[in-house]
């Protein structure tokens, strides 16, 4: 498995790609921000939106394929470089597993690569936000992650009914002096 961190031109060509995979993570359930069902043009759009944060250095995303033209994985950081008071921390996002690359420990190796990406560029608190009782919970709390609360009727699922959310936080080592 190849895990690479896409420049915004490399993941503007990767899009199609990409936004198979968010349309996978949908279909599946998985509460990411949409829908169901959620339209190839519309997947594909959103990750086209993305490639400016990209390339001005306020999203950090990182994919995963074993074949090229087929991403398997894929999660981010939102990086706040326009506020002088967070550049300490960054909001991880959109941690997603096609559905048949589930269960072999891609999402843990995607969320370990962020974190220590974010720890290596002096990113000290990492944060996110969940739905309660998502399988992705097991995953935040098993890599040391800590709750802080939920927010009742924060967001909908894919089918559209109002859930719960868990946000979590993960202080990172400060870098050494130097």
């Amino acid at each position: 498995m190849i895990v690479e961190r896409p420049d915004a031109a490399r993941l503007l060509d990767m899009t199609d790609a990409l936004a198979e995979l968010l349309a996978d993570a949908v279909d599946g359930g998985a509460s990411v921000g949409f829908l169901a069902p959620l339209g190839r043009a519309a997947a594909t759009a959103w990750w086209t939106e993305r490639c400016a944060s990209v390339a001005a250095g306020r999203l950090a995303v990182w994919t995963a394929y074993e074949e090229p033209g087929r991403v398997l994985g894929t999660v981010s950081l939102a990086l706040p470089a326009d506020k002088p008071n967070s550049r300490h921390r960054a909001e991880l996002v959109k941690l997603m597993v096609h559905r048949t690359a589930r269960g072999k420990g891609l999402g843990r190796r995607l969320l370990t690569v962020a974190e220590e990406a974010a720890a290596a560029d002096g990113i000290t608190l990492l944060h996110l936000d969940t739905e309660t009782g998502s399988p992705a919970e097991r995953l935040y709390r098993a890599s040391g992650w800590t709750e802080a609360g939920a927010i009742p009727d924060y967001a909908a699922d894919p089918g559209g009914v109002l859930r719960p959310t868990t946000l979590y936080y993960k202080r990172l080592p400060s870098p050494p002096p130097g």
